[in-house]
């Protein structure tokens, strides 16, 4: 745990950490044979960091059947634990599904992201497997750990796409004021009133000002 902790200060991909969450998973907790990070987003869903091929076609399942461990536990419960599959009744459609690919138990641990994407660490075993204490402590370590990076790497593009837009906007605001001989407030208001009236977003109407260049 510590080394994935450190693991955040360096120079590394989204991916490459998330790996080693998954990995670890598998690695620290009996009972887990794969694992996954499954995040739901406006208009689809990722499967992130599989261990293997099996956790993006339960995804695929969930998403298709609107229903399942995984769904749940990004949406709506902290943790959701299935002990045995051929038991489960919560999800008619999505539990004989998986029972005939052949996993039978599965925790799944919510990652607390933002307003716009829920996610969820899930853990398959292909026996069934009642989830004590500890299995369930380390995974929400490990989910939590997973959700940082996430977050992290969200705040990262957000801030690079507001300086993009910020440096966009300047541009366009600078070619006005010499074309037009305003200064920068007037400039601006310029920019704001063609978006208002093409109903078009300022940094598509600064584009377009610099494309005439």
């Amino acid at each position: 745990m510590a080394e994935l902790a450190r693991s955040l200060r360096r120079d590394r991909s989204l991916e490459d950490v998330l790996a080693e969450v998954t990995s670890a998973a598998v690695e620290l907790i009996p009972g887990v044979d794969t694992a996954g990070i499954l995040l739901v987003k406006r208009g689809g869903f990722d499967s992130l960091a599989v261990t293997s091929d099996l956790p993006r076609e339960l995804d695929v399942l969930q998403m298709s059947f609107q229903e399942g461990p995984c769904v749940q536990a990004a949406l709506a419960d902290t943790v959701v634990r299935t002990d045995d599959f051929r038991d489960e009744p919560r999800w008619p459609q999505y539990s004989p599904a998986v029972v005939e690919i052949g996993v039978l138990s599965g925790l799944s641990l919510k990652l607390y992201t933002d307003d716009l994407t829920a996610g969820a660490l899930n853990l398959f075993g292909f026996q069934p497997r009642r989830w004590d204490v500890e299995a369930e402590s380390i995974g929400t370590i490990l989910a939590a750990h997973a959700a940082a990076v996430i977050v992290a790497t969200q705040h990262e593009h957000q801030l690079n796409a507001a300086l993009l837009t910020r440096d966009r906007i300047g541009q366009a605001k600078g070619i006005i004021m010499a074309r037009f001989g305003v200064d920068s407030v007037r400039s601006f208001d310029m920019l704001r009133q063609l978006s208002q009236e093409a109903n078009i977003k300022l940094i598509d109407v600064a584009q377009q000002v610099i494309d005439t260049v």
